[in-house]
């Protein structure tokens, strides 16, 4: 069991250690951080969510003289959506609104990554919902595709 946490650590060393955590989806992104970012921010908007704050850890760091290679979350969600996640478990709210991270990693590279939502369904202990999630899944895959599209 050890091996194959070390493999899939050393595997994925290069993008971050964000990637080697339980629960998060990542995908590789051929834009910079803020074309990333825009590209998200237009789409999720366009689908109707409703952008709760874009956080530009990069300038928060630069605020207090510390350097942070490119970095930016983004807050986003729909009580649509986001509701009914909560009626089967409310505990759920923690994670909510959703948030997805765009970062450049040492090598340079850029990725954008967010909770994986059968992650926080087990994590919540959330029983049935799976029409919700499987809604929400497929949704934040497809903004990220659209995001890190070429």
């Amino acid at each position: 069991m050890k091996k194959v946490g070390l493999f899939f650590i050393t595997l994925f060393a290069g993008i971050g250690a964000a990637q080697a955590q339980q629960g998060l989806t990542v995908v590789p992104s051929p834009h910079d951080v803020a074309t990333t970012m825009d590209k998200l921010e237009s789409i999720v908007t366009e689908k109707g969510m409703t952008v709760m704050a874009r956080v530009d850890h990069s300038a928060g760091a630069a605020k207090v003289d510390m350097e942070l290679r490119p970095t930016q979350l983004l807050l986003f969600g729909n009580p649509k959506a986001g509701t009914p996640l909560m009626l089967c478990s409310q505990s759920i709210a923690i994670d909510l609104p959703q948030k997805m991270l765009v970062w450049q990693a040492e090598d340079g590279k850029v990725y954008l990554g967010y909770n994986d939502p059968a992650y926080l369904k087990e994590r919540h202990g959330t029983e049935g919902c799976d029409e919700a999630f499987t809604k929400i899944t497929g949704a934040l895959a497809n903004f990220a595709k659209a995001a890190t599209a070429p």
